[in-house]
């Protein structure tokens, strides 16, 4: 269970981006973070792995304080956390085969690390996962040679091997074409599922959260302001958090200057 209280991020000395947010996320499952550019939605992602130092509140993972981990508690502890990127932030002249074993840095000697010398059981579970999502035949083929999706489901399969305790995606359909992007959502629900893994993802299409995600988190100007089932998401909801001027951008493109109701049709 991930379990974040009273959590507040500023920089410098000005205003909070995070206004002592509080969320609880369990079982298998599925959560969007949905809310206008500048919300706070990939801060508070980045919070939780630590790739942004929270200023104050708590993060607690299956009851582990994250909040004050240093130096190898805190690399200790970012393996328990599988992340997926809007760019796969994938290495683009190593193999799929060798981005997927990447997540598996954190449980090898620093030589099995530089010599890429994973045990046979990691390269076992690879396979296995990279045949689940696909691409098991691109296994050898370099990185910068596939498409979006592809890549997409390399990143997913990356963080899975990491064998984590909870999957966050910052808008990990951002970059990819609409059908696409229905696949990988498709994908992350399906996993959560079959895992029991909790995911979080930071997403802009409030259509896709209402049909792949259990819960809807709705954030505006640092605030949690709605947080419930997508059958509950309605237009007072939404203009809640959009501020009734525009619907959220679809499939990570540009605004589609669509009203609100269109959004939720």
């Amino acid at each position: 269970m991930l379990e974040i209280t009273n959590l507040v991020k500023r920089y410098g000395r000005n205003d909070p981006v995070l206004k002592g947010l509080n969320l609880s996320v369990d079982g298998s499952s599925v959560v969007s973070i949905v809310g206008a550019s500048g919300a706070g939605k990939s801060t508070m992602l980045r919070c939780i792995n630590r790739l942004v130092e929270p200023t104050s509140g708590s993060i607690k993972l299956n009851g582990h304080e994250l909040v004050n981990l240093r130096g190898s508690e805190l690399r200790h502890s970012r393996r328990r956390i599988g992340m997926v990127f809007q760019g796969f932030n994938l290495i683009d002249r190593l193999t799929v085969m060798e981005n997927v074993l990447s997540g598996r840095l954190g449980y090898v000697s620093f030589f099995q690390a530089l010599t890429r010398r994973f045990p046979q059981t990691d390269i076992d579970r690879a396979f296995n996962l990279m045949e689940r999502v696909g691409i098991a035949h691109y296994a050898n083929k370099r990185a910068d040679q596939l498409s979006g999706g592809e890549r997409q489901r390399v990143a997913v399969v990356r963080a899975l091997m990491q064998e984590p305790e909870i999957l966050l995606a910052d808008e990990p359909t951002a970059s990819l074409d609409p059908k696409t992007s229905q696949q990988i959502m498709s994908l992350l629900q399906t996993l959560a599922s079959e895992m029991s893994l909790p995911v979080l993802i930071n997403i802009h299409n409030v259509t896709q959260a209402r049909m792949y995600t259990d819960r809807i988190v709705g954030m505006r100007h640092g605030q949690m302001i709605f947080d419930g089932a997508p059958k509950d998401f309605n237009q007072d909801a939404l203009d809640a958090i959009y501020g009734g001027i525009e619907s959220p951008e679809e499939d990570g493109g540009e605004p589609q200057h669509q009203t609100a109701q269109e959004a939720l049709a």
